[in-house]
């Protein structure tokens, strides 16, 4: 196991506790440390819940539920999450009184296989930003660097599962609100085929484009999280890598790119071709609307949830998701059915594209974690709002609906991670992953732990 127990893996950790190199009340023990420690600078965390984590670990120690999956090891989740007895505040000042009533059906999937509930996370005001700041609950840094975004929404999870303050993290994503921060702090998101992991019980923004997502330290830990997680489960074989062909987009998702973001990504292509895979140019669907496509979608259903509570709290949001909600108000019927059309046939036209390729090979971000408070960044000739940089190569496959992971495959000589995006076919995300999990094991590549921690 790691020298650090609360930066290893879901993977080292079980074998730890299994072996009784460790117990769950020790492991408890650690990361309560490190969250009073670490909880004020990180703004990881908006309501915690030790005293009860410690009651269950002590339970799982006495042999209560010892022999299940994730026995013992703690997680956290973005605060959209329902836990019974337990505010889901949306991180907005809307909800602060909104006790749950019942466990998401996620929660009671983590609960059931033995893992242990420490906490919400932080996140952008009910998921409505890629930047992660929120003005209320304060905007967590990046670990590798206090002055940087972790990128949003699910800002808090990658934040508390980068400062080490939890073993793994469950978030969502509408846009890349898993995939970006975790690329951005260094980690692996993962974003399933849409409807794979149910969204019972989260908070929603957009039903069309939600979907549930884990933050983890591997490959590996996402496979088991997904093994719990998922509705239903699709046989993978994969025996290597040389089985693969991968599509590289020969447009937009290599355009207005960090060069040393694309310099880490040409070394990842050359191991791949080098351990038998076969990568080949594809043409992805037009990108020229999507933006506006995927907004005309997420305004009015973000609006469709939240009119409930405009009249008599509406000062009690950000004005920002204020003016979103306003222009939810300002589309047309008539004008969200042809975004939804637009959406149909984008998932019919990258259809065909995995008809040649098994997964497709992109970027996850074309920038670095931008400064806190940064409004527009700037990027090989492209000035774009930051938000809009940071979900640029992830947003699109909400649209489409298929399963997408972001891995960590390089250090900026800024000091921040770099990450690549793989996509996969409809509801092959099995297969998704473990290939990830093969580049992961076998590529030449070992991220450092965040300095100063």
């Amino acid at each position: 196991m790691n020298s650090e127990p609360v930066f290893a893996t879901i993977t080292d950790l079980t074998a730890a506790l299994r072996n009784g190199e460790i117990s769950a009340t020790q492991l408890i023990r650690l990361y309560r440390d490190r969250i009073e420690m670490l909880a004020a600078a990180s703004k990881a965390f908006i309501s915690l819940d030790l005293e009860r984590a410690a009651d269950r670990a002590e339970e799982i120690d006495a042999g209560s539920d010892a022999d299940l999956p994730l026995a013992g090891i703690p997680y956290a989740c973005k605060d959209l999450f329902d836990v019974a007895g337990t505010a889901t505040t949306g991180g907005s000042n809307v909800l602060s009184d909104n006790i749950a009533r019942r466990d998401a059906d996620s929660i009671s999937r983590m609960n059931a296989s033995g893992a242990i509930f420490i906490g919400k996370n932080n996140l952008h005001e009910f998921a409505y930003g890629a930047t992660g700041e929120n003005q209320i609950y304060g905007t967590p840094p990046n670990p590798y660097d206090p002055a940087r975004l972790t990128g949003g929404s699910s800002s808090g999870s990658a934040a508390a599962l980068a400062y080490g303050l939890c073993a793994m993290a469950l978030g969502t994503d509408t846009g890349g609100s898993v995939r970006a921060p975790a690329a951005l702090c260094g980690l692996v998101g993962f974003k399933p085929t849409f409807g794979r992991i149910s969204t019972d019980g989260v908070i929603p923004y957009s039903w069309s484009l939600d979907h549930v997502g884990t933050l983890t330290r591997s490959a590996a830990d996402a496979a088991i999280l997904f093994e719990i997680l998922a509705s239903h489960h699709q046989p993978a074989a994969l025996p290597g890598l040389e089985r693969l062909t991968i599509g590289i987009p020969r447009t937009f998702f290599f355009e207005h790119c960090d060069s040393e973001i694309l310099e880490s990504l040409e070394r990842l292509k050359t191991f791949l071709q080098n351990a038998g895979a076969r990568l080949i140019p594809v043409e992805m669907p037009s990108m020229e609307y999507t933006r506006t496509v995927s907004l005309t979608v997420q305004m009015p259903e973000a609006l469709s949830y939240h009119n409930r509570y405009l009249e008599q709290r509406g000062e009690l949001y950000s004005a920002d998701f204020r003016a979103g909600l306003a222009l939810g108000q300002c589309l047309l019927a008539e004008q969200y059915i042809r975004a939804k059309r637009f959406i149909e046939s984008y998932r019919r036209d990258l259809d065909q594209v995995f008809a040649a390729v098994d997964l497709i090979l992109t970027p996850a971000t074309p920038v670095i974690a931008p400064p806190i408070g940064a409004v527009e960044v700037s990027v090989e000739g492209l000035t774009e709002p930051a938000g809009n940089a940071i979900t640029r190569y992830t947003s699109f496959f909400n649209m489409t609906g298929h399963p997408a992971i972001t891995l960590p495959c390089g250090m900026h000589s800024a000091g921040l991670p770099i990450a690549a995006q793989l996509i996969g076919r409809h509801h092959a995300d099995e297969i998704l992953i473990e290939s990830t999990r093969l580049i992961e094991q076998n590529y030449d590549f070992q991220l450092p732990l965040p300095p100063r921690l």
